[in-house]
């Protein structure tokens, strides 16, 4: 923290934490991560997904937006959804070109401080059990009232 009391996490170290919570196995483990990171001033959630890349887009793209109005880090106002649905379609255009014609399954990291928000996708791309991994991340900024 700065003298002034306001928070010093850069854009960077918002995006490590939401990638953080991109990478956990289980629930158990994201609430660990989770825990951790609210103590350094950080909210983050994480939330699955899985299917059809191309039909799974807006899915995708839905649930980050509805978990990050859940869990607080934005308000339910359309600046709020439009950041985090922005930097979700961003990370997503990040792993199109490995994911389009084929299944995807993974977990969609949201954190948030202050004036950063950073969205994060950790994926295995693939048929049967034959997998690539992907990761895609991308940051927005917002008022830190929003």
């Amino acid at each position: 923290m700065h003298e002034n009391g306001k928070n010093s996490l850069n854009s960077i170290e918002i995006g490590r934490a939401a990638l953080r919570i991109a990478l956990t196995e289980n629930r158990q483990e994201e609430l660990r991560v989770k825990e951790r990171l609210a103590a350094v001033g950080i909210r983050a959630t994480a939330v699955d997904f899985g299917g059809e890349f191309i039909p799974s887009i807006v899915k995708i793209i839905e649930r980050a937006v509805v978990a990050a109005q859940r869990q607080g880090l934005v308000t339910e106002t359309h600046v709020g959804a439009g950041a985090v649905a922005g930097a979700a379609h961003e990370a997503l255009e990040q792993v199109k070109n490995k994911a389009v014609g084929f299944n995807v399954g993974g977990k969609i990291g949201l954190a948030r401080c202050g004036e950063h928000l950073c969205v994060a996708l950790y994926m295995g791309v693939g048929v049967l059990n034959l997998n690539e991994m992907c990761v895609g991340l991308a940051h927005r900024s917002l008022a830190s009232d929003e």
